[in-house]
């Protein structure tokens, strides 16, 4: 189980990071907006926060 959990949160990180890292200022600020607007960063910000400390 804990195997699983890892990999969840290896497979997390990865993901925020090509999304995060390899997009410009102007890509970056829309998809902050789309999060703050649909509400999603209030449970999308601890998440990636907590996989990238299980992650790492």
């Amino acid at each position: 189980m804990a195997g699983l959990v890892q990999r969840t949160a290896r497979s997390i990180d990865e993901m925020w990071r090509s999304v995060w890292h390899d997009s410009s200022r102007g890509e970056k600020l829309v998809v902050a907006v789309f999060l703050l607007v649909t509400g999603l960063a209030i449970p999308v910000v601890p998440i990636v926060w907590l996989a990238r400390l299980v992650a790492h």
